[in-house]
């Protein structure tokens, strides 16, 4: 049987996906989906897909991937879907198609158990306070059943805890195959497992670290592929632009003295000038960030390096870097790891004197700091040149897809974002019924945005309807502010329980919100995609507003700037095309199922009022509309949500 009828054969009524998997129903858009990653591969060639939420698109691209037999890379959005895909979805259709072929997960190196830092942990002692030393016998114990080394199966302990920095290696401090460690290193394991395996499942944030190592020519860790597929693929263009540019964070530099006082502390007792010098980097990276002002901060850093003081800092910071340089130069060849910082300490002085000439064209200098926190970085206001030479370079299929890639029915903003050229593109409607199964509600009598009753406005509008619903609401903002304030009034003008994000873990929040009835989930950008609630338990979506990201954000205001040196025009070209991106994320959380009803409500009237609102609505799913809350309150009480 050739390959496309080996496609079309697992997907239809009497096939393997029916015949082995309990409840797969075939699906018309699924097998269309199919059938043009089958193509893809057949030809090498590139496809654009994006599938409507609901047409089970997992499947569609995980059933021709192992039929075809090639080596695939399949790299999702972020770790949770990586982990999900790996654990749930593949092994079902490996089981289904039984298929023989090697299949491995690989994740970056900040997620596994580095053994040697592991030892120096256990002979120095940790840093922080009695949890954090509770937390490390809980590893401890773990490790000593764990097969991969992949820390987020340590259920034991929360994933923001502090021992998680100290336990894991970066690419800077790993002493390579010098490590007393290195045979039974995690990262090397899983890095050997991926270069066996036919399939490969990876996130960007991995694929996109390797395809600039790729780039700098020091080797790779994703091996070459024959079909390489993007899930979540809307994320791509931002997550490959931090890979393709370079960054200089405070936390590499006290990585650097913590790094220096474990090799004074534990084998160079004698040289009390490296505890002192490292110490004295410290202060002056302290006294840096101070240097940048209070509070959170983005900002633009040829604007910031106009400030003599500034510039002063940084000279400060350079001569002591040089010091510690001489320091350990003489004695270098008596220990590897300050062999490895002596290295690290060249690096970082190569990157400072990149980041201090801002005068370099294409890219964007910028800065951010928050509490002890503080990162200087280069990156480039396009990636299109770089991943499109990538795409020509490798004989491969490339497959992007996700709920939201087209805005106004064309893929253009996404495909020029990647240098994505001749690809097929395909856009499939999801098998939900919107027109019946959901009602779309602009309010009329809005508040204007940005006053200073803005906020009270909006939550007395909106209070009648959440209660209504004894909430089972998610309500989404563009900002802390507004997250905060809306979460404030309904805590103090509602008997509801109300969720905010940033009190507990993501995970928490949401298993709260399930189980509790009557609850109502604030929270901004990172519940407004990737985010899964089926059923009764959400039934009401509300957006604070459009999601333009503010202008004056570095990295924007910067390929704003370079869009319109070119004659373009920033508003329709970026800031529209990625608003209705995240828009479609936010508005994608309540129809999950074909059995789920429910409401959104946009608290915007740009989108009747202005003339690109139409771009906007053209992009949502065809859900009935209404300007009318009391409308909306019937709704849910026909759709027998209430």
């Amino acid at each position: 049987m050739i390959y496309q009828e080996k496609i079309n054969d697992a997907f239809s009524p009497n096939g393997r996906l029916s015949s082995n998997i309990q409840g797969f129903r075939p699906r018309q858009a699924q097998l269309e989906m199919a059938q043009a990653v089958g193509r893809a591969v057949k030809f090498a060639s590139s496809a654009v897909i994006e599938a409507g939420t609901g047409t089970g698109k997992t499947f569609a691209y995980l059933v021709p991937a192992l039929l075809s037999g090639k080596k695939t890379i399949v790299s999702t959005g972020s770790k949770n879907l990586q982990d999900q895909l790996f654990s749930r979805d593949l092994p079902t259709i490996q089981k289904a198609l039984n298929y023989t072929g090697k299949v491995a997960l690989l994740k970056g190196r900040a997620n596994y158990l580095c053994l040697e830092r592991l030892d120096q942990l256990i002979a120095m002692g940790v840093l922080g306070d009695k949890s954090v030393l509770n937390d490390l016998s809980k590893v401890r114990k773990w490790h000593s059943s764990t097969k991969t080394g992949d820390l987020s199966e340590c259920i034991t302990i929360a994933e923001d805890s502090p021992i998680l920095p100290q336990l894991v290696s970066t690419t800077e401090s790993c002493l390579g195959s010098d490590c007393p460690n290195y045979k039974e290193c995690y990262v090397v394991q899983a890095r050997k497992k991926a270069m066996d395996a036919d399939i490969v499942v990876v996130n960007h944030h991995l694929f996109c670290a390797d395809m600039a190592v790729k780039e700098n020519g020091f080797g790779e860790l994703i091996p070459d592929a024959e079909l390489v597929i993007f899930d979540e693929a809307h994320q791509l263009p931002d997550i490959a632009s931090q890979y393709f540019g370079q960054s200089l964070t405070s936390r590499q530099l006290f990585d650097i003295c913590k790094d220096c006082n474990i090799v004074y502390r534990s084998e160079l007792k004698d040289l009390a000038q490296l505890g002192k010098a490292s110490d004295h980097l410290q202060k002056v990276v302290q006294d840096f960030r101070l240097l940048l002002g209070d509070g959170s901060l983005r900002g633009n850093l040829r604007e910031l390096l106009n400030n003599p003081k500034v510039v002063e800092g940084l000279n400060k910071l350079n001569e002591t870097l040089d010091f510690l340089s001489e320091v350990i130069k003489k004695s270098l060849g008596r220990s590897e790891t300050l062999d490895k910082i002596f290295e690290r300490l060249a690096e970082v002085k190569v990157l400072l004197k990149k980041l201090s000439d801002t005068t370099v064209v294409g890219y964007c200098y910028w800065y951010e700091a928050n509490g002890r926190y503080f990162g200087l970085h280069i990156t480039p206001l396009t990636v299109s040149d770089k991943f499109g030479e990538q795409m020509k370079s490798q004989k491969a299929a490339w497959v992007f897809t996700s709920a939201t890639l087209e805005v106004g029915g064309k893929f253009e903003h996404f495909c020029q974002r990647l240098g994505i050229e001749n690809a097929e593109q395909m856009v499939l409607q999801s098998p939900f019924d919107y027109a019946k199964q959901s009602l779309l509600c602009v309010p009329r009598y809005l508040p204007d945005t940005n006053k200073s009753h803005t906020l009270t406005i909006l939550g007395q509008l909106l209070k009648p309807v959440i209660e209504a619903n004894n909430g089972r609401c998610f309500l989404l903002c563009t900002s802390y502010f507004m997250m905060r304030g809306l979460a404030d009034f309904l805590r103090e003008h509602s008997q509801l329980s109300v969720l905010l994000q940033g009190e507990t873990s993501k995970s928490r929040l949401l298993e709260k919100f399930i189980a509790e009835p009557n609850s109502v989930l604030v929270a901004t950008q990172s519940f407004w995609e990737g985010i899964d609630v089926r059923g009764d338990a959400l039934s009401l979506v509300i957006i604070d507003k459009l999601p333009f990201t503010a202008p004056d954000e570095p990295l924007l205001k910067a390929r704003m700037e370079d869009c319109r040196l070119q004659g373009g025009d920033p508003f329709n070209d970026i800031q529209i095309p990625e608003a209705v991106i995240t828009l479609k994320q936010g508005v994608g959380r309540l129809i999950r199922d074909v059995t789920d009803k429910g409401a959104v409500i946009i608290c915007d009237s740009r989108l009747v009022m202005r003339h690109y609102g139409a771009t906007f609505l053209k992009s949502l799913p065809p859900s009935t509309r209404t300007r009318d809350l009391n409308k909306v309150i019937k709704f849910l009480k026909t759709s027998g949500k209430i």
